[in-house]
């Protein structure tokens, strides 16, 4: 949905304030450190904190009722005139009936939550993060403030022993040992305390002044606070609260042009959570300051190391929600970028969407099972690790153990390259004397040189034949001069 973006000067804050994506405005000018009083300071989320940044592969998955239409999620309800708001209708009012009405007939039959957490898990990732609710306001979970939602009497799954999607989706990657996530939209485009039916919707925003209709505001913000309170308090233990919508956010000095001040409160939300929840990580996306634990840059990987925690989330075809004509990217790009986000010290939250009946696209299950079996082999290169200047040297990645001296390099192979050269040069640092140098997947040391200021590794021309794992080779260095 969004083209692959590189930081980009100031003035490119106002055009993707106009991007859908899944909701974000991306932080791509904003490298400056956060202001002391942003920071936060809670010691139980900056370990939940600390442990995230450990698991560096996570799995986003966007779903609703909108998947049998295989239309872009939610979108197609916003009137703006962009191409993910197009709609194949000619009347607007007819369509978002119509919309409406496919919670009539959403009946995932085939959802099966402990086959998606045994796949993300084949996969190497180790944290989910699932959509209660988007934009839409179609909730995936049994909330009592609307019936909007899968476990409405209208829809025909609510007599399903999975009715409540996102309970069955977290006790199951809970089960698994995954950390878990709850995306949650805050404009809520069916709330009539958002799109109140007195005025036209023109776009993404809230349709009137909240500081002209503060009553109406205010019953919208107790909505929100009672929905993200049904989360944290009745689907057992939540690590993140994601939440999406940008938009939504009070004045500041960072407003990118919104048209209304939308502050729905979020000290008094994050207070609510975390009583729930202690050491909660709450991403407020693009809303820079206390409740944006992490940053989220979208459908991009920055081209460097960031001075905060942050997780670039991506698609795994080009859209977010299922379109049986999609195109995957492959094994060995998924594998790329993973290694390039953590070299950089970033998490990697990549999504798949489900279809109508709650199965994964096959292209999408043949790359997570391709991407775990390169993790068996090379995860050691990936979890735990913390980047290392110079982070890349041409096609090599590099990263680090947190409490030791050793260093990963990681040879990003083409994607008709199956074995490795048999010399690979490394310029940027070299090995302690005494140092050893392995491939991993391989016991047994490889030999290596000084060549100037950096090293040679050599590899045996049994290795060459058969590395052990294709896409990326890790090279594991017990010893790095400083």
């Amino acid at each position: 949905m969004m083209k692959r973006i590189t930081f980009a000067n100031h003035w490119m804050l106002r055009l993707f304030a106009s991007l859908p994506c899944i909701g974000l405005l991306p932080h791509a000018a904003q490298a400056q450190s956060q202001r002391n009083e942003e920071r936060e300071t809670d010691p139980l989320v900056l370990k939940n904190l600390e442990e995230w940044k450990d698991l560096k592969f996570g799995f986003l998955i966007q779903w609703g009722p909108y998947s049998q239409w295989e239309v872009v999620e939610s979108w197609s309800l916003c009137g703006e005139d962009e191409d993910w708001c197009q709609r194949k209708s000619d009347n607007y009012v007819e369509y978002v009936k119509a919309y409406e009405d496919l919670k009539k007939t959403f009946n995932p039959v085939k959802f099966d939550p402990d086959g998606w957490a045994s796949l993300a898990k084949e996969a190497g990732m180790k944290y989910v993060v699932f959509t209660t609710k988007h934009h839409d306001g179609f909730c995936m979970y049994d909330t009592k403030l609307t019936d909007y939602k899968i476990t409405s009497k209208e829809c025909p799954f609510h007599t399903n022993p999975n009715a409540d999607i996102a309970k069955a989706v977290f006790n199951a990657f809970r089960k698994q040992g995954f950390k878990i996530g709850a995306y949650f939209s805050k404009p809520d485009w069916n709330s009539d305390y958002y799109w109140w039916p007195y005025f036209p919707t023109p776009d993404r925003h809230v349709n009137y002044d909240p500081k002209k209709y503060p009553e109406r505001w205010e019953k919208f913000k107790q909505f929100t606070y009672g929905q993200i309170e049904e989360i944290v308090s009745g689907y057992g233990k939540i690590d993140i609260l994601w939440l999406d919508g940008g938009w939504v956010r009070p004045a500041s000095d960072r407003d990118l042009g919104i048209r209304y001040v939308q502050d729905i409160d979020m000290p008094k939300i994050a207070a609510m959570a975390r009583r729930h929840q202690p050491g909660l990580i709450i991403v407020d996306r693009s809303v820079t300051g206390k409740y944006e634990n992490y940053r989220t840059p979208e459908q991009f990987v920055p081209n460097r190391e960031l001075p905060y925690p942050w997780e670039t989330c991506m698609s795994m075809a080009v859209n977010w929600s299922y379109r049986s004509d999609d195109v995957y990217k492959s094994t060995n790009q998924l594998i790329h970028i993973l290694v390039d986000i953590v070299s950089k010290g970033g998490n990697f939250l990549l999504n798949l969407g489900p279809d109508a009946n709650g199965e994964f696209h096959p292209d999408g299950v043949q790359r997570l099972k391709g991407i775990g079996q390169w993790m068996r082999v090379n995860s050691e290169a990936i979890y735990k690790t913390r980047p290392i200047a110079p982070y890349k040297e041409g096609n090599i990645c590099f990263t680090t153990l947190k409490d030791e001296g050793t260093v990963f390099a990681i040879y990003l192979a083409e994607e008709q390259e199956k074995s490795p050269p048999p010399t690979i040069s490394i310029k940027s640092f070299q090995p302690e004397t005494g140092a050893k140098v392995y491939m991993l997947g391989h016991k047994e040391p490889l030999k290596w040189k000084r060549n100037g200021e950096g090293f040679l590794i050599e590899l045996p021309p049994s290795i060459v034949r058969n590395p052990g794992s294709r896409h990326a080779w890790a090279f594991k260095i017990t010893a790095v001069k400083k």
